[in-house]
This record gives C-alpha cells, sequence and structure tokens, in this order.
C-alpha cells in the first residue's frame, strides 16, 4: 500500500466519504502555503486530480469547495483518483456515477452522515484527557456495544466476513460510506486492518477474530 502522511490519509479518507469524492474541504487550518503543499504532493502522486465544472463559483479562501477558477472563471474541483482510494485500502471507483450505480446495486438508503468513531464511555472524576487525533500512537480506542460500529466490526469478524451489500442493509450506510468507515475508522483510529477477496461475483470483508 502506498505510504501516506497521516493528513493524507485523512484528506483522502474524507473524499472517499464524499459523494462527488471532492477533497474540499480539508482538514482543520489546512490553508495556504501548507495547503498548497499536501495539495501538489497529492496531485503529484496522482491521488488526487483537478476536475474541471461549468459552473462560475468563485474559490474562497477557505477552499470550502472549488480549489481555483480556470481563466474564464470556471470553477475546479479537487477529486480523489481510483488510484487515491487505492492508497487508503478501498477499491471502490471515485466517480459519483459509479458510486451511485453502487448504491442502487446494493439498495441502500440515503445517508447523510459519515459514520463517527464512537470512544469508549468516559469514566467520572479525574482528569479529562485531550482529544485523540490520527497522530495519537496511544492504544486504540474501544467500541460500545450496540453501534453500528460495533455491528459492523461483528459482520466483519464472523467466519464468512460480510460483503458491502450486507453492511448496507444492516447499517442503512452508502456503500461508498462502508469502504471509507473501513480506512477512516477502523485502520486508523481503532487501528484494525480490514482485509478482502473475490468469491465469484462478489467481494468478502474480514477482520481478524477479536
Amino acid at each position: 500500500m502506498t505510504k501516506l502522511s497521516d493528513t493524507q490519509v485523512i484528506i483522502l479518507s474524507a473524499a472517499a466519504q464524499r459523494d462527488d469524492g471532492n477533497v474540499l474541504p480539508l482538514p482543520g487550518s489546512l490553508r495556504g502555503g501548507a495547503a498548497a503543499k499536501v495539495v501538489g504532493a497529492l496531485l503529484s502522486r496522482g491521488l488526487i486530480a483537478e476536475r474541471v465544472t461549468d459552473g462560475m463559483a468563485k474559490a474562497d479562501p477557505a477552499l470550502n469547495r472549488i480549489w481555483r477558477n480556470e481563466p474564464d472563471g470556471r470553477g475546479v474541483l479537487l477529486i480523489i483518483t481510483p488510484a487515491g482510494l487505492e492508497a487508503i485500502g478501498i477499491d471502490s471507483p471515485a466517480d459519483p456515477e459509479a458510486a451511485a450505480a453502487d448504491e442502487r446495486a446494493t439498495g441502500a438508503p440515503p445517508a447523510a452522515d459519515v459514520p463517527p468513531v464512537e470512544p469508549a464511555p468516559k469514566k467520572r472524576g479525574g482528569p479529562r484527557k485531550a482529544a485523540t487525533t490520527v497522530a495519537d500512537v496511544a492504544s486504540a480506542p474501544k467500541t460500545r456495544d450496540g453501534t453500528k460500529q460495533a455491528q459492523v466490526i461483528a459482520m466483519l469478524r464472523r467466519r464468512e466476513g460480510a460483503t458491502i451489500a450486507q453492511i448496507v442493509e444492516g447499517t442503512g450506510w452508502r456503500a461508498h460510506t462502508a469502504r471509507g468507515f473501513f480506512a477512516g475508522a477502523l485502520k486508523k483510529k481503532l487501528g484494525l486492518e480490514v482485509t478482502s477477496e473475490k468469491v465469484g461475483n462478489e467481494r468478502i470483508y474480514r477482520l481478524p477474530p477479536a
């Protein structure tokens, strides 16, 4: 798998979870020269690509959606590429039309939010710990029982594993959201490596037993 920095993983994982694969907005306060540097690195490696739109929306300093404008005023987006998805362990195409076809095939209902990582309940008393970031090297947080996150982990740990369609049916997520969850919440936050294999016409995803 392509070696990436923590910031690059966060950017690509967020883009993979968006309907259109848009890289923007960038995380936190990544703007100006720092933004140009990390975007340039991803562009040079072919992990993201520029896409010229027909719209005339102007790029804003906060980089909420438009990366830059062409001389004729058309907006330019930054879109995750198939290579970018592969770099974070996702084998789904980034093309939103392909993602929509995937969702139609699995019968997934719309989902407004990307599934968050659910931290372990805090104990009462004592000093409050700082929020965990992707750069933390502390032990992986535990998962609360009865959540969708716990449900997906249990499905992936079954001997037969689980398909994207089964996860979509069980959680109500979109197909690309489930795949983004593998790379973001499971791999980077919980330290769990999802493996997959093609069986017939389906791809089976698994986690090692607990």
